[in-house]
């Protein structure tokens, strides 16, 4: 016998429910989400629940549309007047509530006479050629904003969107249907902001790769880890990545003219770098930066990371930041979890030595024979395996050391034959730095822990308490746990460039008291080097797309999210081959 699907007189008609009552205190559901949620239900909870926000070329433009509309005009009375009345309204920016409907939202346009009025909502696009004359969320928008009208003592039983673009006017008509549509819309906006992980991403939707927050979402991503999307799409950003803006000058002043920041130097002519081209700015030593710069980095969500003049990572300012607490109770519940800390940290620690042999077997000079690097490259291979079945945590710690003494015994391999006595290197030490080398390799990875550091905090997490680095007074803990996979591939990679393209030479350090340190000359040819690293492209081994590491660490830090809310089970580390 073979199922067929059942006819239209065949099924059982569905019993309409009506939507639950609205509990005391719950926050009213914006009518503008309800839009997103009828178009997206993950959208509606990463800007409402999660408050993600990217702006794109596309937002950016509605916003130009609305600015008019925003700016209010007109009256719309407190009291409906009279059916008999023929008094016109014609009142923008109209702001309502409905308590019953648990619903708010703000009308661009409302108009008609009497008792009788329609919205107008503005559109930035073109009218699109459907059935219904609109698509579906936009018909719910403009439906519920004449049930708020009605709910005010209006009788709206139409409504219109204006589409900018093409100058065009469409008619909704409010049936019952609609009406309903737009009711259980609200409710199951209301259930899933209830949730504690977002609902699943759309498959393969082609409403996704022009959405503002696909960085965000990183739908293909995630639905390639639940299978569903067997070969995600390149990750495409709305626009060009913005660039960090790094000052080490001893006495700079970091100041705001107009829509860009000024940086002054003694006498030296200004330096001016626009506010939309910076991702970051960084700070070395004594720079002051004036009340309204830090004002406006702080509104735009711009992060100042704050570094000693040696290059010790003192903290960093932000703005309001993640402004919700989802994934940092997520990550407490993990930390906690001894199990659970074990497993990310095999994996971890699998994934730094797997890079570090990478990186060596990539970068052996060819003084080196191959057999000279033989042995410590199965001696990471055999420490990778071994790290993937560590019994406990203080096994795991002794196979790393294990790793970081085969790798940086062969690390000299990797150096330049002919370079400056200056830069033989013997072995990794640090707290002081002991040769220009082991100087480098520090000053690169605070600047590694400094951008794990900012990420981290900009999805939301708490850098400081992690899984494998143990909990200790000041210590971003989180960010070392991330940074580790990535010492070999970004910041040895950079310290390599630095040294063997002759960037940097033996009289750009200072080696006094048993220590060595950098010059500002050095760390300016580090800082580049490493920025450039950060800027360079690698096929992501798992997702197979092309991707630079600097937008890799933003994936990456989402993607952690996403594994600590259990909405994928295994995290994907980057190990390159």
């Amino acid at each position: 016998m073979t199922d067929r699907p059942a006819a239209a007189e065949d099924r059982e008609p569905e019993l309409p429910l009506p939507p639950p009552p609205v509990p005391e205190g719950a926050a009213l559901v914006p009518v503008r989400m309800v839009n997103e949620y009828v178009y997206c239900p993950r959208l509606a909870w990463l800007m409402w629940v999660d408050s993600a926000w990217a702006d794109s070329a596309d937002t950016e433009e509605g916003r130009q549309v609305h600015r008019r509309v925003d700016a209010g005009g007109g009256h719309l009375p407190e009291t409906p007047p009279a059916e008999e009345d023929t008094e016109d309204i014609h009142a923008r920016s109209v702001a309502l509530t409905s308590e019953r409907l648990g619903i708010t939202g703000v009308l661009d346009l409302v108009e008609g006479d009497g008792g009788r009025v329609s919205p107008v909502d503005t559109k930035r696009g073109k009218r699109p050629h459907t059935a219904l004359g609109a698509y579906d969320p936009e018909r719910v928008q403009v439906c519920l904003q004449g049930l708020l009208l009605e709910e005010h003592g209006y009788r709206c039983d139409e409504g219109f969107l204006y589409y900018r673009a093409s100058r065009e006017r469409v008619r909704i008509p409010f049936d019952e249907a609609l009406r309903q549509a737009a009711l259980h819309a609200v409710h199951g906006l209301r259930l899933a902001a209830a949730q504690t992980r977002p609902p699943p991403p759309l498959v393969d939707s082609p409403k996704c790769p022009r959405c503002a927050l696909v960085g965000i979402c990183l739908p293909d991503e995630v639905g390639h880890a639940h299978g569903t999307m067997p070969a995600p799409r390149p990750l495409a950003a709305a626009r060009p990545d913005a660039l960090p803006l790094v000052v080490q000058a001893g006495h700079g002043k970091l100041g705001k003219t107009g829509d860009q920041l000024q940086v002054s130097i003694d006498d030296a002519p200004p330096v001016k770098a626009r506010l939309t081209e910076i991702s970051q700015v960084v700070l070395f030593g004594n720079v002051s930066v004036t009340a309204p710069a830090l004002h406006e980095l702080m509104r735009r969500e711009i992060p100042v990371s704050w570094h000693s003049y040696g290059g010790w990572f003192l903290g960093h300012t932000v703005g309001l930041g993640h402004r919700t607490v989802a994934a940092r109770e997520a990550q407490f519940r993990c930390a906690f979890d001894a199990g659970w800390s074990l497993r990310f940290a095999r994996g971890l620690v699998a994934a730094k030595a797997r890079n570090a042999r990478t990186l060596l077997r990539r970068n052996r000079r060819d003084s080196h024979p191959p057999e000279a690097v033989a042995e410590p490259l199965r001696a990471l291979k055999r420490m990778t395996a071994e790290a993937e079945k560590a019994p406990d945590a203080a096994t795991l710690l002794g196979i790393e050391g294990a790793a970081a003494a085969a790798y940086f015994g062969a690390f000299p391999m990797m150096l330049r034959e002919d370079g400056p006595p200056a830069f033989d290197f013997r072995t990794r030490n640090r707290r002081p730095p002991a040769d220009p080398v082991n100087a480098l390799l520090s000053f690169a990875y605070a600047l590694l822990v400094r951008t794990w550091h900012v990420a981290l905090s900009g999805v939301g997490l708490d850098p400081y308490r992690g899984f494998y680095h143990t909990v200790r007074h000041g210590r971003p803990a989180l960010a070392l746990d991330m940074m580790e996979p990535d010492r070999p591939l970004i910041a040895d990679s950079a310290v390599l460039t630095v040294i063997n393209n002759g960037e940097v030479a033996p009289g750009d350090f200072v080696i006094a008291a048993g220590g060595c340190s950098m010059t500002q000359g050095a760390r300016k040819a580090l800082i580049a080097a490493f920025e450039r690293r950060l800027e360079q492209e690698l096929t992501h081994p798992v997702f197979g797309y092309q991707i630079s590491y600097r937008r890799l660490i933003e994936v990456q830090a989402r993607l952690l999210c996403r594994h600590l809310q259990g909405e994928i089970d295994a995290f994907p580390w980057v190990t390159p081959r």
